[in-house]
């Protein structure tokens, strides 16, 4: 490998390893911020739950609109694959380890927060639901 090539895959191996670690910590800050949110409403928190956060997503509720009585009713079973508003459009996949790019700007994910658990709940989401549910994407 002639020195040029060298230092083009260096520089593109740490751009990678940055991206990677800032998508990591803006999550673990986000997490934390629902962690704190989650305590304040409740001394017992104890900590957010993939499994609680699968079990949101694919639990269905009668608060919300009816055509959209749980997560999956967008987001599809598989939240590796994409999913399919009412309306027909495409929504990529949910999963962090597909869709890396997710979840990375607080006011972004709060947006989709409010409306999808209006949708869903007919209720806003409590921290520690966003926190299981995020907890659930990050595992996936």
């Amino acid at each position: 490998m002639n020195h040029r090539s060298y230092l083009g895959a260096l520089c593109a191996s740490l751009a990678l390893s940055w991206s990677v670690t800032s998508t990591a910590a803006s999550r673990d800050e986000l997490l934390a911020q629902y962690a704190t949110a989650a305590r304040t409403a409740s001394p017992a928190f104890a900590g957010f739950s993939a499994a609680r956060g699968k079990t949101l997503h694919h639990q269905h509720f009668t608060g919300g609109k009816p055509d959209t009585p749980a997560c999956t009713s967008c987001h599809g079973q598989d939240v590796r694959g994409s999913g399919q508003t009412t309306t027909g459009k495409t929504i990529d996949a949910m999963a962090a380890s597909v869709s890396p790019a997710r979840y990375t700007d607080p006011a972004k994910v709060e947006k989709w927060f409010k409306r999808n658990c209006n949708e869903v709940l007919g209720r806003e989401c409590s921290a520690q639901e966003k926190g299981d549910w995020l907890s659930f994407m990050f595992s996936q």
